[in-house]
């Protein structure tokens, strides 16, 4: 099963009544696409992307291929049939500032890269998010988007985080149709960089 198909926008809603990292995944009709879960307590990250809340069935998972580190890689693959998608690549010390993320197929040639649109918006968000009171609200107003490009330098997709509390909700949408492989590819690597840039705030 690809993740292929969707009616986009795609939402991303984080759960709030748990400690892990879950959040489901819905259509712009409402209609469920996976629930996505992050293993507690691990030394190397570990997600589940399964069917539905009911985590009765495992569609795809994705693990670091290492231990925690600066320049980690997370692979991306199939539960059923094995099927390796690629892999998304952190990188390093740009990711201070700016978030920057290359997407790499299953014979490791980059396929696609992942840039924050403003690192303004990060180092705002950072910096407002720890005043007193204020930085309740910063969900409302701070809000950053990331763009996935082609190394043909177009852009497929653009996920953008909602006003929300506690950054809650983000929304993908789909500007240029790709082939079916590539966009399960995508939207895995986009479910992990998610969870690890909520994760730094």
């Amino acid at each position: 099963m690809a993740l292929n198909n969707l009616n986009y926008p795609l939402d991303f809603k984080f759960k709030i009544t748990t400690f892990a990292s879950d959040f489901n995944i819905t259509d712009k009709n409402g209609s469920y696409v996976a629930y996505v879960r992050q293993k507690m307590f691990k030394l190397k990250e570990d997600v589940i992307v399964f069917n539905d809340e009911s985590k009765s069935k495992e569609l795809f998972r994705i693990k670091a291929n290492q231990w925690i580190d600066f320049n980690a890689s997370y692979s991306l693959n199939e539960v059923a049939t094995g099927k390796n998608f690629g892999r998304l690549a952190r990188k390093g010390m740009r990711s201070i500032w700016k978030a920057s993320y290359d997407i790499l197929d299953a014979n490791d040639q980059a396929k696609f890269k992942i840039q924050e649109d403003s690192a303004w918006v990060r180092f705002l968000d950072g910096f407002v998010g720890e005043l007193p009171i204020i930085g309740m609200f910063t969900g409302y107003f701070l809000n950053p988007t990331y763009t996935v490009t082609g190394v043909d330098g177009k852009a497929y997709f653009k996920l953008k985080k909602m006003p929300s509390f506690f950054g809650r909700r983000f929304q993908l949408d789909r500007l240029i149709d790709i082939n079916d492989d590539e966009e399960s590819s995508v939207i895995l690597s986009l479910l992990m960089m998610t969870l690890l840039e909520r994760a730094r705030g």
